[in-house]
């Protein structure tokens, strides 16, 4: 299994490459499914590899000019510390028996991987349904809501933290919309929001697990190697329609897993 799972990580770069996004929804049931980690665990290593990887697919949209960093840094302002907070106090806060249901516990890692099939089937969506988002005109141009820019930023902080998720899928249109941000820059902006957040994340659970740091070094370059090849074949592919396509793989992934977490368990 792992060597598919090493197969799986590229092609969680070489997504994010060809269609900015998605490929993170699935490092998770990477680290569970294919590498055997607990999922809390999987949740840390994922914001290091979506991070990294994110962090490169920034760079080559800052040398483009794709990435406006007051955006960044404005819209990350809030994000970036809920993600932090919620790494280093709520995560090691939650118990291993959350409840118990008719006498079957609910237990901390049947909770995560719930929450995040469910958040699967919302990236899922948003991805098939393909509907391309516009800034407002004029009139609206001067009209940035930053009380709904600090309530999304929290949401998407509250996501990455506890899910360990990028949550472009939920950036993007924000970015567009809050920000009036050109869809290209939104993508690139939205990299760089999602590194900083899950690198910033990650710094906050130092010290709460043990750190397999060769493997997660291994995972992580596998997956930056991805985003160059996905970077490459992204000039000759339309991402549109393999954006659709990805969202239904998305969405097959997320069923299996609620089915898989509860009534096949």
């Amino acid at each position: 299994m792992e060597t598919i799972g090493y197969i799986a990580s590229l092609l969680i770069g070489i997504s994010l490459g060809l269609i900015g996004g998605g490929g993170s929804i699935l490092t998770v049931p990477v680290m569970v499914y294919l590498f055997g980690l607990q999922p809390l665990l999987a949740t840390s290593y994922s914001l290091f590899v979506v991070g990294s990887t994110s962090l490169v697919g920034a760079f080559n949209n800052l040398r483009r000019g794709l990435v406006n960093m007051k955006a960044a840094l404005l819209f990350g302002a809030s994000s970036i510390v809920t993600v932090f907070l919620t790494r280093k106090f709520l995560v090691p806060a939650i118990p291993k028996t959350i409840v118990t249901i008719g006498g079957v516990p609910v237990t901390e890692s049947l909770l995560t991987m719930v929450l995040f099939a469910l958040l699967m089937l919302i990236a899922s969506i948003s991805m098939i349904r393909n509907k391309n988002v516009q800034a407002e005109d004029e009139e609206s141009k001067n009209s940035i809501r930053f009380d709904k820019l600090v309530v999304y930023g929290v949401a998407i902080g509250l996501v990455t933290g506890l899910l360990g998720a990028g949550g472009g899928f939920l950036l993007i249109p924000a970015l567009v919309l809050l920000l009036k941000l050109p869809m290209k820059r939104a993508i690139g902006t939205s990299l760089m929001i999602i590194a900083l957040n899950s690198l910033i994340g990650f710094t906050g659970d130092l010290g709460h697990f043990s750190m397999d740091w060769f493997f997660l070094l291994k995972v992580t370059l596998i997956a930056i190697t991805g985003i160059f090849i996905g970077g490459a074949l992204g000039k000759k592919i339309q991402g549109e329609r393999l954006k659709k396509g990805f969202g239904w793989f998305v969405l097959v992934m997320g069923v299996y897993i609620i089915l898989k977490e509860t009534i096949l368990k």
